[in-house]
């Protein structure tokens, strides 16, 4: 575009109206109205806001489960939520760790690098305190771990990462594995200082004690799979999973319910004075006979009718007849 130049006549009449007043600078001033963006360009932007809301509600799913499972594993009240998810240079997440601290470095199959999971010492130390039979007292003074802690702190940090590929497979299939451990940030350089990476940070609290938990992943071990960080993508991804794997989730896990069988040989009433007379040795009479299949109780339904028996020593039935859920309410009611 060719810049507009004034002429002689323009210019006298422009400064003729400004020395007379009736011009106002600081009007024309304020007109400006262009909205300029800052760069920064030694910290350029990788992450747009919509990937990072899409990394927000990754982990927020990540905290939940921990939640869950960190609760069971130490046997105490839990509590974790996503502080922030920020994207910054390496060396600045570096220098913003207290040492010692306890950092593992991940392998993210199939992509190319490492990632790093840090947790503060004070949530740590209550950890394996709670894991070892204490009451969960976080450490004064942090230190190195011994070989037992550091085993101790190992299994934690797998169980970390089972709920880490859960939560990421909404997106992308992602296997986490625990490669090495950590105390001191500076001998762990999984990038260079200058390049960008992404900082999620939670907030984790068992008991009384609480810390910091990080997760860092430098921007080009994500970058293959940036396309399908979108907010959209993840809830399109998240209902396409709930609808297409639905069942046959809830199928497996019901199939591991425990649920109590009973095989039924009769019932009779008594009145509650017989009752506290029987003595060992009498002989209580049944409403079925010998020859009557039994009913097979299973929960609080009778579900199927069989035969008493024995197999290899033991009391045993063999189921006869199926019963319909229409069968079991009768043959129950009968009971």
């Amino acid at each position: 575009m060719v810049p507009e130049v004034l002429s002689q006549n323009e210019i006298d009449s422009l400064l003729q109206a400004l020395s007379s007043g009736s011009v106002d600078l600081a009007a024309i001033e304020s007109k400006d109205d262009r909205k300029i963006k800052v760069y920064d360009f030694r910290r350029p932007d990788k992450f747009s806001k919509d990937q990072l809301r899409a990394i927000q509600m990754i982990h927020d799913s990540f905290a939940r489960q921990l939640t869950t499972s960190l609760s069971t594993l130490v046997r105490s009240m839990v509590s974790s939520e996503v502080v922030s998810v920020d994207q910054l240079a390496y060396d600045e997440f570096i220098r913003s760790l207290v040492q010692p601290t306890v950092i593992g470095v991940l392998e993210m199959y199939p992509l190319s690098g490492n990632a790093v999971l840090e947790m503060n010492p004070h949530l740590v130390f209550a950890i394996i305190d709670r894991m070892l039979g204490g009451k969960g007292e976080p450490i004064r003074k942090p230190r190195d771990l011994t070989d037992i802690e550091r085993t101790v702190v190992e299994r934690v940090m797998l169980k970390i990462l089972e709920h880490l590929e859960e939560s990421w497979s909404t997106v992308v299939d992602i296997r986490f594995r625990f490669e090495s451990m950590e105390s001191n940030p500076f001998f762990v350089q999984i990038c260079p200082g200058t390049d960008m990476v992404l900082l999620v940070t939670l907030k984790v609290q068992v008991g009384e004690a609480e810390g910091i938990m990080n997760l860092c992943i430098p921007y080009f071990v994500m970058e293959p799979m940036i396309d399908k960080l979108s907010s959209q993508h993840w809830f399109a991804s998240t209902g396409r999973k709930n609808v297409e794997g639905a069942r046959e989730i809830i199928e497996a896990r019901l199939s591991k319910v425990a649920v109590p069988v009973a095989l039924e040989l009769g019932h009779t009433v008594l009145p509650l004075g017989d009752v506290l007379q029987l003595r060992e040795g009498d002989v209580i009479r049944l409403d079925a006979k010998t020859s009557d299949p039994l009913g097979l109780r299973v929960g609080n339904r009778v579900k199927f009718l069989c035969e008493a028996g024995s197999f290899n020593k033991h009391y045993a039935a063999r189921v006869l007849e199926v019963l319909s859920s229409e069968e079991g309410l009768a043959h129950q009611g009968e009971d």
